[in-house]
């Protein structure tokens, strides 16, 4: 037992200047005021990690239950039984600067069935993660093992507080030894006190005091102690059994204080409330140990023997008390070799023998005392927090030395200016006689989903875009896009409609303002670039029939795509004056929004971000282009290039709006899920920017953008299937969503087109320079 002492106190965990690289974490748990031991221990972790370590930052983020609880300014709370909020805060601790998580794991704390909301959070961050398991199920249930075992996957070192939570790890679950370590809670450092002296400063009774404390629970064994109570008092006429502790809060929702005027009940009849005392208060600290160094015997006579950690159990030995326990887990470990006495459980007799045996042994008593005390010494918390830190460290350090594509980025790749060959396999994979499939299930089409009109127009846009190629080939795929949108016009309500079953019906008589928006872009487009006459003829009309439209449209976006709808038409028609009227109304509309909405340090259309943002700058300088207004020009020059700082990663790649970030009043963007059709927005953006102005910086940015495609990204992973053109659907924290839908592989071939076209256009003005 005592080799298992010392693998539990001084068990290495590696070189310590780990934790010296350290600057920023964040830790995951409880917080007080919140009465539970998880609340006490994640808000004692932080307290001394800031006191041992004073310039490392810490983030506390803390489950609200929902129950009222006022928390402290410094504390971030996550919604317990809101999986997005999980999401959310992860979302929020990547961009925060933190370097790894330190996740205090309880039952009963996190949302969803058995705490599976917390994998919201895990699953979301591409942090290192060390996982403090303050409860390891020997036997779970199939709804508890699920989760836990998906945080014992996720998480870099498992922390326990006993040597039997790292047996169980390995027998139950099998977790590697090397990821596991032992670090006892940590405990406050007092002087070794007197109890006497503690008495008298206290104005307590100078009789003996055993004392429990904690929120009052079934489990917690009192009834026991009060059973053991008259044989104690018969021994020891001045003795005091004092309770410290308010009920559980949640024993208190389901049943009162039914559980404390039992209690009260039974020492009244067994002849001993007069030596009971129960304090129902939920002590600070500070006065929790000045009533702690007043007790001449402390006891934990609990009944859950699978107890794997104690946090009364650890500060009574902390200040050195004598204690009496039954053989739970953490118990059985701590108080062995004798550093305390163990009694059965549910054993009244045992434990009133064992607590008046000391009461009545002074020698016996002051000698144990003195054992507990010393161990206590290896239990402070500035040495249980070091050694947390260090294994921090080592996770953060073995992430750095990760392969590429196994980890964050850490800098950019020196990427080459050259784009992708134009491949359109993989949209013919999608497509059928009827139209684009929107959905794909890793390659293969996803039938299930049917068709869209956005997707169909994209495509539409994609053929009339492309200069060189199969000619019969674009011109087919171009008739097939253009009849699904032709079919889904709508006259009697004119509006297209937008999605349609793989049965061929109509699943709506109208679409969303984005779909009829975008489907007006595609056939300004069709009108001004489609290599048919017969498709330019066909797009002109039914742009021309559906324009109207466009001025019922109150979407920033759909609006937007409208007004690109109306350039294109204006570049082939530059005379047509219900486009030009259409194009001035959004970017004027777009321009009082900005005016609007502005503030120093946001300088876009909404208080929030959402998708496909980069449609909007890209409207205003399209619009001041064909309107010669200058004004128009810079107000999308300022929010392209606000919009381009923000889409930064702090490795200095092309880091698109992450749909967590979407609806998020002024609020900076957290970094997943990364979509294609930012970073092909962005490219058409800076484009219409290099036709206002020629200036470099748009062509730097859009190769940034572009080579978000090609693994220029936070994970250093590629999207683009060169082999087909395929294109993944997302870039998520841990690896790309590799479905292949209609809308990426669409984002990923207009920009290679687009790139292709920028690269054209950027050798032939350097020929003309040159000559």
């Amino acid at each position: 037992m005592q080799e298992q002492i010392r693998s539990i106190f001084e068990a290495p965990l590696g070189d310590r200047p780990a934790a010296s690289r350290i600057r920023h974490i964040a830790v995951v748990g409880n917080a007080l005021p919140r009465r539970c031991g998880l609340a006490t221990f994640t808000s004692h972790v932080v307290d001394a990690l800031r006191a041992r370590f004073p310039t490392l930052a810490v983030d506390h983020y803390a489950m609200d239950d929902g129950s009222g609880v006022a928390y402290p300014a410094d504390v971030h709370t996550i919604a317990a039984d809101d999986p997005a909020a999980y999401r959310l805060a992860a979302g929020l601790i990547e961009a925060s600067g933190a370097q790894a998580i330190w996740l205090q794991h309880e039952f009963g704390i996190f949302g969803g069935e058995a705490g599976r909301h917390v994998l919201d959070l895990i699953e979301r961050s591409t942090l290192p993660i060390v996982a403090t398991l303050h409860t390891v199920l020997e036997r779970p249930s199939a709804a508890e093992r699920a989760p836990f075992e998906a945080l014992l996957r996720r998480a870099s070192h498992l922390i326990v507080m006993a040597e039997r939570g790292r047996r169980i790890l390995q027998d139950v679950y099998g977790v590697e030894p090397e990821r596991i370590a032992v670090i006892p809670h940590g405990v406050p450092d007092r002087e070794h006190a007197d109890p006497a002296a503690a008495k008298a400063r206290l104005g307590l009774t100078a009789g003996k005091i055993v004392m429990t404390f904690g929120l009052l629970a079934p489990d917690k064994g009192i009834d026991v102690m009060i059973e053991a109570m008259p044989s104690i008092v018969s021994d020891h006429p001045d003795c005091c059994y004092l309770v410290i502790g308010a009920t559980h809060p949640n024993l208190v929702r389901e049943q009162g204080e039914a559980l404390r005027e039992a209690l009260m009940a039974r020492a009244e009849a067994l002849g001993v409330a007069s030596h009971i005392r129960f304090v129902d208060s939920f002590l600070d600290q500070d006065e929790l140990l000045d009533q702690l160094e007043a007790c001449d015997v402390y006891v934990t006579p609990y009944l859950n023997m699978a107890q794997i950690t104690s946090g009364t159990l650890s500060y009574a030995v902390g200040l050195g008390k004598p204690v009496v326990s039954t053989p739970y887990l953490h118990a059985a470990e701590i108080l062995a070799d004798g550093h305390g006495v163990l009694v059965p459980p549910r054993d009244a007799a045992a434990l009133a023998a064992a607590v008046s045996g000391l009461l009545r042994d002074d020698k016996a008593r002051h000698a144990l005392a003195c054992r507990a005390y010393a161990l206590g010494r290896r239990l402070l918390w500035p040495r249980a927090v070091e050694r947390a830190l260090n294994l921090i460290g080592m996770a953060v350090e073995a992430e750095a030395e990760a392969e590429p594509g196994e980890r964050r980025r850490t800098g950019p790749f020196a990427m080459k200016r050259v784009p992708l060959p134009l491949h359109l396999g993989a949209l013919r994979r999608m497509t059928d006689a009827t139209g684009l499939l929107q959905h794909g299930i890793h390659s293969v089409p996803d039938r299930n989903h049917g068709y869209c009109i956005d997707d169909n127009a994209r495509a539409l846009i994609l053929t009339c875009r492309i200069e060189k190629g199969d000619r019969q080939l674009l011109d087919q795929l171009a008739t097939t896009y253009a009849a699904f949108v032709h079919h889904g016009w709508n006259p009697a309500r004119g509006r297209f409609r937008n999605f349609m079953g793989y049965d061929r019906r109509w699943c709506e008589e109208e679409g969303s303002e984005d779909s009829n928006g975008r489907t007006l872009w595609a056939l300004g487009c069709a009108a001004a670039h489609g290599a048919d006459p017969g498709l330019r003829g066909w797009a002109t009309a039914l742009f021309d029939e559906a324009l109207p439209l466009a001025r019922a449209l109150v979407s920033p976006r759909a609006r937007a795509f409208a007004a690109l709808g109306a350039a294109e038409r204006l570049s082939a028609d530059p005379g047509h004056a219900a486009s030009c009227a259409v194009l001035r109304d959004v970017a004027e509309g777009l321009a009082a929004l900005l005016a609007a909405t502005r503030r120093p340090d946001w300088t876009w259309f909404e208080p929030v971000l959402a998708y496909d943002n980069a449609r909007l700058p890209e409207a205003l300088l399209r619009a001041g282009t064909a309107l010669c207004d200058r004004a128009l020009v810079e107000a999308g020059l300022e929010t392209l290039a606000w919009l381009g700082r923000i889409q930064t990663g702090t490795a200095g790649v092309f880091r698109p709006v992450g749909t967590d970030s979407f609806h998020r009043p002024y609020a900076s963007p957290l970094p997943y899920d990364q979509q294609p059709l930012e970073a092909q927005a962005t490219i058409d953006a800076c484009i219409a920017a290099v036709a206002a102005t020629g200036d470099r910086q748009w062509t730097d940015l859009a190769w940034r953008a572009y080579g978000w495609f090609t693994g220029d990204n936070d994970l250093g992973l590629p999207l683009a299937q060169a082999s087909d053109g395929g294109c993944f659907d997302g870039l998520m924290p841990h690896g790309v969503n590799r479905n292949q839908g209609a809308e990426s592989i669409l984002a990923l071939q207009l920009a290679n087109v687009a790139m292709i076209s920028l690269s054209t256009n950027l050798d032939a003005r350097k020929t003309r320079d040159a000559a």
